[in-house]
């Protein structure tokens, strides 16, 4: 017979699934699943939180299970809150409905209500467990956990890199690569079609994604979510470019819908009013010791946005660029069994470090595996105590 630990852990991954079905629906708030079981371990509501939908998971789940909520037990990834934002308290709600018991994974990163809502529960006479899966469960908002903590955006660096750390081989000729870069060119991939799939799978969960001009120059990229996943505001995509050299027969300029935004540090009006008139919004940053717009700070003007979450697609330079800068959170890098050798292919990052001591550090390390490829995933810090 299962021991109720076991039970809790059962119901509480299914929490944890509906939660994923959030990603790009809730930001800029968390990431939640919920579903009400019986005394007798039926399932008799559940739901997953949506920032359009307004109503949070436990209520959709309340409303779901009707009378049957009394006396039930409450599954959810994320503690109940206990303030008023767009809506009421949920834990009001859990106590109205008569909920016997909450299991539930993670409190609140917020500092200012964490915990607040299990204490309202547990003066009600809720039975309350907490800390279940909150290994599993955290990573579901890392993002939010950044967000909210610091108001600055979860950054990810993704890299396709052979095995020797190369992102490319030597540069081709920039017009001749261009005319390439298109998604038939099946042999300017480095990694696999598995890989690929994963990486709109990895754009679904962030709110934006961020490349140097560089790579539109070299790639002509689309940057979008081609997941098939509903979004509750597109992908954000984002062009580091300090002189506008952004081509206006890009694939990123032909495509753009007010969800296409370039940093510059060096603006000409004309290039400007240019981009302004196909629906790019240009943002002037301050350059930082080598003339190009701070990373930190084009971070901080996207969290203005409410944008919680970025990923870094970039080429050497700009992914040198947020390492040395220490903006970045985590990595995701695909590695495919392969190497280039030869001092002129490209590396993944320009800038690095001088000394080992001062090498970016990995921990939490994950790893992934789609097929002939594999994938490391880790942390340069935890969103949810650094």
């Amino acid at each position: 017979m299962d021991t109720r630990l076991e039970i809790d852990r059962r119901y509480l991954r299914r929490a944890l699934e509906l939660a994923e079905k959030s990603f790009a629906l809730a930001s800029p708030n968390p990431n939640v699943g919920a579903l009400l079981v019986d005394a007798g371990g039926h399932i008799v509501g559940e739901g997953f939180y949506t920032y359009a939908g307004v109503r949070h998971a436990e209520i959709q789940a309340i409303e779901q299970a009707g009378e049957k909520a009394r006396n039930s037990t409450l599954y959810i990834n994320f503690e109940p809150c206990s303030h008023y934002g767009r809506t009421g308290p949920c834990a009001e709600a859990v106590i109205a409905a008569g909920i016997r018991r909450v299991v539930a994974s993670m409190a609140d990163p917020n500092p200012l209500v964490r915990g607040q809502g299990f204490e309202r529960l547990r003066q009600a006479g809720v039975d309350v467990t907490s800390g279940v899966l909150e290994e599993d469960a955290r990573p579901l908002n890392d993002a939010f956990a950044k967000y909210i903590r610091h108001r600055m955006p979860l950054v990810t660096l993704k890299g396709a890199l052979t095995l020797d750390g190369k992102i490319a081989p030597p540069p081709a000729d920039v017009a001749s690569h261009r005319a390439r870069a298109t998604p038939q060119a099946a042999g300017n991939w480095i990694t696999g079609e598995e890989a690929r799939a994963h990486v709109q799978e990895l754009r679904h969960e962030h709110d934006s994604i961020l490349v140097g001009v560089g790579t539109i120059l070299q790639d002509n990229p689309l940057l979008t979510d081609r997941s098939g996943r509903a979004r509750r505001r597109p992908l954000l995509r984002v062009v580091v470019d300090s002189h506008l050299r952004l081509p206006p027969d890009s694939r990123v300029v032909e495509t753009a819908n007010d969800d296409v935004v370039v940093f510059c540090s060096l603006a000409e009006d004309t290039k400007k009013l240019k981009l302004q008139e196909r629906g790019i919004q240009v943002e002037e940053v301050a350059g930082g010791g080598d003339g190009r717009p701070d990373l930190r700070v084009v971070a901080q003007r996207l969290a203005a946005r409410e944008i919680t979450s970025l990923v870094i697609e970039g080429g050497a330079m700009v992914n040198g660029a947020a390492l040395v800068s220490a903006i970045a959170d985590k990595v995701f890098f695909y590695y495919t069994p392969k190497i280039l050798g030869g001092s002129d292919s490209i590396s993944y990052a320009a800038a690095g470090f001088l000394r080992l001591s001062d090498a970016a550090h990995l921990k939490l390390l994950r790893l992934h595996r789609f097929g002939k490829d594999f994938a490391v995933e880790g942390y340069l810090r935890d969103p949810h105590i650094d």
